[in-house]
């Protein structure tokens, strides 16, 4: 059964200052610039060796406006984003945006995690379903999925005025910069409904699925019709695989046929991923306030798609 929801209007504000100990996150300050923002996914360890991860979160470093910090990324056992968010923070980076999807955690362990994230100073959260755990590697795990992403971004909202779900209240309410998931095909109308489901509630930015296909986008954005920041999914292709996986396997992704037969017909598939990628990006520079730069393994090439999209110089 869905949540027992206070309604808004009922709701008092039980704090009048949220607490996120220690946060020195300027991402929800960059939004509200007109700053073209640059954030950069890193997955987390699949084992307790950290080094490997910071690696590649340093690889962005110095010119990544935000560390995007996976949740059991792929349906697949990785190292808690709670945890590693708080190791970015240590390590010098203040903007990690700590994922929670709601396939592995009750109401109970949703709420519990946000607490302890605005203990540690973790300043932005992205909210997102997850991918079944049929998709990943353990395929008989019990998928949770007790509330949907709206009714999480309900219940943060909640716990920003100083109630838990269950309308207890809170000694001090968390306070996040909050963003959503999205992904772009104007085509698919369950989904936008539920984009236009989300956007009912203090929303801060909205990321989307990787972005192939400019005019459509374009098209989402027109529909979408929204004042939130909306960054855009960057993933630089390396291989004719690589294309035919995620045209065949990747639900809301379309890499449009002239693409394709780029890469294919390429002598080094890498590379012409890469010149792709900065040419997506000068397009959708005009359009939206920002990328997601989301490579298959490490940041290895995104300093270079910067600077080849005139991001960097």
């Amino acid at each position: 059964m869905p949540p027992k929801l206070i309604p808004k209007e009922n709701v008092k504000n039980n704090s009048q200052t949220g607490v996120n100990v220690d946060s020195k996150g300027m991402f929800k300050e960059k939004l509200k610039s007109s700053l073209f923002l640059v954030t950069g996914e890193v997955s987390t360890p699949k084992g307790a060796d950290i080094l490997p991860a910071l690696e590649n979160m340093r690889k962005i470093q110095g010119f990544a406006d935000a560390v995007n910090v996976t949740d059991n990324q792929c349906a697949t056992l990785h190292m808690s984003s709670l945890a590693f968010s708080r190791i970015v923070l240590d390590n010098g980076y203040p903007d990690p945006v700590m994922q929670m999807t709601c396939r592995d955690r009750n109401r109970l362990g949703l709420q519990s995690d946000l607490l302890g994230a605005a203990a540690l100073g973790i300043p932005n959260i992205l909210v997102m379903s997850g991918d079944h755990p049929k998709c990943g590697d353990h395929p008989t795990a019990k998928a949770v999925y007790d509330l949907d992403s709206v009714q999480l971004l309900k219940t943060i909202e909640q716990m920003k005025r100083g109630y838990a779900l269950s309308g207890s209240s809170l000694s001090a309410a968390p306070e996040f910069c909050v963003g959503v998931v999205s992904n772009t095909d104007p085509n698919e109308r369950l989904q936008m409904m539920k984009l236009e489901k989300k956007l009912l509630f203090d929303v801060d930015f909205i990321q989307t699925q990787a972005v192939f296909d400019v005019e459509k986008f374009k098209e989402f954005l027109e529909l979408a019709d929204t004042d939130v920041p909306v960054i855009a999914g960057i993933i630089p292709l390396h291989s004719a695989q690589m294309v035919r996986h995620i045209n065949d396997n990747v639900p809301g992704i379309t890499i449009p046929a002239e693409l394709c037969e780029r890469i294919e017909n390429a002598k080094n598939p890498a590379a012409e991923g890469t010149l792709i990628a900065a040419e997506l990006i000068k397009q959708l520079k005009p359009v939206c306030r920002g990328i997601h730069m989301m490579p298959v393994g490490a940041h290895t090439n995104t300093k270079e798609i910067l600077k080849k999209a005139h991001i960097l110089d």
